[in-house]
């Protein structure tokens, strides 16, 4: 008589890529969950210099880098089907749009602030500002750490690397999604 329990995969085996990537983006998902947590404390009280504060902040740019971010997501997930397809010429073009995206994302941050500094607004200008640095720097070194790996998982072009690669840029999608409306726009 056979256990039918162990002749059924388990939740863990269906998730896509490797379960130690998951295990980093599920952590990487505490720690901003926790720095947006603190933000909104600290938010509370002094609800009117977090306004002043977010004035000087890009919102148009913001709104730009969002959807620059969703469509990169967009183009890794085209890439993990071009990957499962077998189609590693497509994989790599998808993968390099979606890297690219990165960089616009990048160039838009970094334009961002270079007009705060321009303007003398520092960590120290304010806790929002400290909030806001430290939560899109954070943010923007994962943009990156995930350029390096689409890179990486694209030369071998196996499915369950790229599923991995683009589990991790799904997550820096999300979180960007959860950071826009939080910093830019309450």
């Amino acid at each position: 008589m056979t256990d039918q329990a162990t002749d059924r995969p388990s939740a863990l085996d269906q998730l896509p890529g490797e379960l130690m990537m998951w295990v980093l983006i599920v952590s990487e998902l505490l720690v901003f969950g926790a720095g947006l947590a603190a933000f909104l404390a600290v938010r509370i009280t002094d609800p009117a210099g977090f306004a002043e504060a977010q004035g000087h902040l890009h919102r148009a740019g913001a709104g730009v880098n969002t959807i620059v971010l969703v469509t990169s997501g967009w183009l890794a997930a085209l890439a993990v089907q071009a990957a499962e397809a077998g189609r590693p010429g497509r994989l790599r073009a998808l993968v390099a749009g979606a890297i690219a995206l990165g960089a616009v994302f990048l160039v838009l941050k970094g334009a961002e602030y270079a007009d705060l500094a321009h303007a003398g607004i520092t960590f120290e200008t304010h806790a929002f500002f400290t909030f806001s640095y430290l939560l899109t720097g954070f943010h923007a070194a994962h943009v990156m750490a995930g350029m390096i790996l689409l890179a990486v998982v694209a030369v071998p072009a196996s499915p369950r690397a790229v599923e991995t690669g683009a589990a991790f840029w799904h997550m820096v999608d999300l979180v960007w999604v959860l950071l826009f409306p939080v910093v830019y726009l309450l």
